[in-house]
């Protein structure tokens, strides 16, 4: 059985403990490879590999990293089918989700920064007949880059990037539940050339090799993104050591549909943003509210879309919705789906686990040879009747499950949308433009996407508000995080 190795100093390397974590493939329930158990010994390593590095890679010339960053972006590219196949085994998503969207953006994350890297610009202000003052940005040093199962290699290198690009060193963990794709990224990080210590990958649990992370007292700064929960904890332990945090944490996202939208791009598009990736993106809109004219409407032709959806084979192209990520999640999302039945929920579609145990892999590409689909299957499941204010429409489910409830004023649908703890992301259908702009401005929230979702410009500011975090990452906001900022002041003679 392959077992997964530590990333470190450029070398791939076993667990000082020798120990290993069972990695499974959702789809199937059964484990497929091994994972390092690592601990403050693996990060120690880490650490000190990265502190090496890091005076001749914060001093390199931005052109030459821009060049191994341009060598890493091809190589995914070059390796897009495969990696995409080992992402659908390692998170149960469909293979043509991760190919389309997971690696697809790996490769962009990897290509825009290298191309930051030579166009990042400082300021520089004149103090009329007195002074010039510029703006130093400095590397710095090492960091930590924690990311999550959802996304594996997507967020993995959402962080990465910025952090090489801007002369950092990293100390990376990748979520214990999907390492797979951030092992075999250590691979093409090696025949890419990047330098020994630059980047290192320690696998392993959160609460041992990613609070050792945290906690390490050479890591200048944390980039996170996961549960608030967790957030909460990073921000107690890095804020008396003044570390810099980044945190993208959870969200509860309202889909706000009025009646004079685009009927059928809004249809479409709500049904991809309730259930994409199983509703396993911190993004996807899990409260529907539709303004009264057309709920009923709406109702029943988003139950008929959602009904079409295929759950089956993560590995079979026609396959709309894959596994769950594990076990533990499987069951938290059916509990959140009993909780709303005791709340008063109306269970409109789905609400089942799905038994595909007949069924097995057909694909000869495969490195799983046809076992059976006996792994972590949700139906998508539709929920009405319930009040804005009760559990199930305030608490992260991050699951298959949307609520959908009618309103009939602005007013109205503006106190539901930001009553709950988090303030990540926001969908607003409507073609009257001031209404757009009204709302846009007056939801609580970091994003808001008008008529479409998760349409996404890598130049622009990522995060949320309130309990969904602070920083923001993506753009130039990115390679501000990872340097620190030096005024340099020159008196006129």
């Amino acid at each position: 059985m392959l077992k997964i190795e530590n990333y470190i100093g450029g070398n791939l390397v076993k667990p000082v403990s020798d120990n290993y974590l069972d990695n499974f493939n959702p789809a199937t329930g059964e484990v497929y490879s091994l994972i390092p158990d690592s601990d403050e010994r693996d990060v120690q390593a880490a650490v000190e590999a990265a502190k090496k590095a890091f005076p001749v890679w914060s001093k390199m010339p931005a052109e030459t990293r821009h060049d191994i960053l341009m060598r890493i972006s091809a190589l995914i590219e070059r390796d897009l089918d495969f990696l995409a196949e080992a992402e659908s085994i390692d998170n149960g998503k469909p293979k043509t989700l991760a190919k389309t969207v997971d690696i697809p953006r790996a490769v962009s994350n990897f290509k825009f920064y290298a191309t930051a890297a030579i166009h990042f610009a400082s300021e520089a202000h004149e103090t009329t007949g007195q002074a010039i003052n510029y703006t130093l940005r400095q590397p710095l040093g090492v960091v930590g880059c924690i990311s999550p199962w959802n996304l594996p290699l997507y967020l993995f290198s959402w962080k990465i990037a910025p952090a090489l690009a801007a002369g950092c060193c990293v100390v990376a963990k990748p979520s214990e539940i999907t390492p797979m794709t951030a092992y075999l990224f250590s691979k093409l990080c090696i025949e890419a050339g990047l330098p020994g210590g630059v980047l290192n990958i320690v696998h392993g649990l959160g609460t041992r090799a990613g609070a050792a992370i945290v906690t390490n007292k050479d890591i200048k700064a944390i980039s996170f993104t996961g549960g608030t929960a967790t957030g909460e904890w990073i921000a107690r332990e890095a804020a008396p050591k003044f570390k810099k945090l980044s945190l993208e944490l959870g969200g509860k996202n309202p889909n706000i549909i009025f009646a004079d939208c685009n009927y059928e791009e809004m249809l479409t598009t709500t049904v991809r943003s309730s259930f994409s990736n199983q509703g396993q993106i911190c993004l996807c809109g899990s409260r529907i509210f539709v303004e009264r004219p057309i709920y009923e409407k709406f109702k029943t032709d988003f139950i008929e879309k959602v009904s079409a959806l295929k759950i089956g084979d993560p590995l079979d192209d026609s396959t709309n919705i894959g596994a769950v990520v594990s076990r533990q999640h499987l069951e938290k999302v059916l509990s959140y789906i009993e909780l709303a039945k005791e709340e008063g929920g109306k269970i409109l579609l789905g609400g089942n686990r799905v038994d595909l145990s007949d069924n097995s892999y057909n694909n000869p590409k495969s490195k799983i040879q046809n076992p059976k689909l006996s792994g972590w299957f949700i139906e998508p499941t539709i929920i009405e009747n319930l009040p804005f204010d009760c559990r199930t429409n305030q608490e992260e489910i991050f699951g298959a499950v949307v609520t959908i409830q009618p309103f009939d004023t602005e007013e109205e649908v503006l106190s539901y949308a930001n009553s709950v703890r988090y303030g990540l992301s926001s969908t607003v259908w409507t073609e009257n433009l001031s209404r757009a702009h009204r709302m846009a401005e007056r939801i609580e929230s970091g994003i808001v996407w008008i008529n479409c979702w998760l349409l996404r410009d890598l130049r622009t500011p990522f995060g949320g508000i309130k309990d969904s975090g602070m920083g923001r990452e993506g753009g130039f906001e990115a390679l501000r995080f990872f340097t620190e900022e030096k005024n340099v002041c020159v008196k006129f003679s």
